[in-house]
């Protein structure tokens, strides 16, 4: 018996089932036709729900799925039939929190798309290898905002901690001159 709950996939599909951002962390789908396959059933099935206002759970070939659904974009996240569906739901609302947030409150499948490495860098703060790490989104959110902020970007694009920090690495750099 396995003490730490484990995530099999976390999907992010559009409106017609296509692959936004996907992570497998289990062997269950060996192949990319198995995964794509597991994609358009799970999408097939859920569609006609009204996921919007809360998450929604079924049951999906001895798996659990929690999905939700926030503007054109359909989240996903399963795990086994034995798991536990509210820290898979756990999960699944940091997921969407973080994205939320990192997005600005524009979660919809263009802003998705535009920022698809954000995303990602989400899912993997999330979970890693199937284990979760992580479901609170302002932990999850910081976490990638501190990966993908780089000192390059235009001042504009920076918190006002990140734009002060900028700011006295260019003064100390130009005194030390």
């Amino acid at each position: 018996m396995e003490l730490c709950p484990l995530i099999k996939n976390i999907l992010l599909l559009d409106s017609e089932g296509k692959r936004i951002a996907v992570k497998y962390y289990s062997d269950d789908w060996p192949t990319n036709a198995a995964k794509e396959a597991f994609e358009k059933s799970v999408f097939t099935k859920t569609q006609k729900t009204n996921a919007r206002t809360e998450a929604e759970i079924t049951m999906f070939d001895d798996y659990i799925v929690v999905y939700k659904f926030v503007q054109d974009l359909h989240f996903f996240v399963t795990g086994g039939e034995n798991e536990n569906e509210i820290i898979l739901a756990a999960v699944l609302q940091g997921f969407i929190d973080a994205v939320g947030l990192l997005l600005r409150g524009n979660v919809d499948k263009k802003e998705a798309l535009e920022n698809l490495d954000i995303i990602l860098l989400c899912i993997d703060e999330i979970v890693d290898g199937g284990i979760i790490l992580e479901t609170d989104a302002n932990v999850i959110a910081g976490k990638v905002a501190s990966h993908s902020m780089d000192a390059g970007a235009p001042l504009s694009e920076q918190t006002i901690t990140q734009a002060l920090a900028t700011a006295r690495e260019h003064l100390t750099r130009s005194l030390l001159k």
